[in-house]
């Protein structure tokens, strides 16, 4: 009798133990249909790290040009375009055709395209980020099905003031919508402050990204006059947010802004140490009194000296950058 009981709760355990294992095993299955993160890194559908390197490309701002600026970030090198579109609410909408046909247009070229809506920018307002996540949610049958090849930056630099209880707020409410509307892709949250308020993650961030049930979310500091002033905020706006156990990327940086200095040598250079993302503001069009962010003379123009010390420069886009796996 006791050794019957026995093998029945060593056959149990044994069950147990594979039914964990297979768990295990379907989770990582699971992650793999798409770019997933593990602790501080962006992971590919094939497993290997990736790390973007590419530019922003004001896409919702000059619609037309579009076949001509995409071939041209190719030819950089890039991995990675991040297009501003517009949900309507400020800007002419990009609607769910002209996405589809973005994604086909970037992904033709062996680049992953990040799709940010701009409408929000700056904003404070629960309305306007829900906006974003609405327009998401009705364009979602061109992202569902594209999580190998397709990240959503939910809104670019939702939430200007310097608060980050109210930041977090927002996202843990726009997060779950998002997934209980069925888009698994992986997710990009800009920090506070017009995006130079990394305090906010910092603070905030662990709960921000517990509040995905896929835990796929990374978070983007915009290094400017502020967040990328020089060589001490740049290492220690990175650190802080790694120190965190959390994944980071600088979702835009430039060069010079709003008449001070942006160290971009060192945003490039330990980014690359780090293993962190970065894509440079933009490729072209900024307005006048912002024209030295441009990184080439028009849509397909030639590099600016800006332009130059992103894409030719040491640690720059040439050198460093690895397409993603399913390429």
């Amino acid at each position: 009798m006791k050794a019957l009981l026995r093998k029945a709760l060593l056959s149990g355990l044994a069950g147990l133990l594979i039914m964990i294992g297979l768990g295990g095993f379907f989770s990582k299955a699971q992650a793999a249909s798409g770019f997933y993160v593990s602790g501080t890194k962006l992971y590919d559908s094939t497993g290997k790290p990736f790390v973007m390197r590419g530019v922003n490309h004001a896409h919702t701002w000059y619609k037309n040009d579009l076949y001509t600026a995409i071939p041209a970030i190719a030819k950089t090198g890039a991995n990675t375009v991040r297009i501003v579109l517009s949900n309507g609410t400020q800007y002419t909408k990009d609607d769910i055709n002209s996405v589809k046909n973005i994604i086909s247009l970037v992904t033709s070229y062996k680049m992953i395209p990040v799709l940010e809506v701009h409408d929000a920018t700056g904003k404070d307002d629960y309305a306007s980020l829900d906006a974003a996540v609405n327009y998401w949610i009705s364009i979602k049958d061109a992202l569902i099905g594209k999580e190998d090849r397709v990240i959503v930056n939910i809104a670019n630099e939702w939430y200007g003031s310097w608060n980050g209880g109210g930041w977090a707020d927002g996202y843990k409410q726009a997060i779950p919508k998002l997934r209980n509307a069925g888009i698994k892709n992986t997710l990009i949250v800009d920090c506070a402050g017009w995006g130079q308020y990394p305090q906010s993650i910092n603070d905030f961030g662990k709960s921000v990204f517990a509040a995905d049930s896929l835990k796929n979310t990374v978070f983007s500091i915009h290094m400017y006059e502020f967040a990328g002033k020089d060589v001490p905020t740049v290492r220690t706006n990175i650190d802080n947010v790694l120190n965190q156990g959390l994944p980071l990327i600088i979702g835009e940086f430039g060069g010079y802004h709003q008449g001070a200095d942006v160290d971009e040598t060192e945003i490039m250079r330990y980014g690359q140490s780090k293993g962190i993302g970065w894509l440079a503001w933009s490729w072209y069009g900024n307005s006048s009194n912002l024209s030295y962010l441009d990184l080439v003379t028009g849509s397909n123009g030639n590099l600016t000296d800006w332009g130059r010390t992103v894409v030719e420069g040491t640690n720059g886009i040439k050198e460093t950058s690895k397409k993603a796996g399913i390429y």
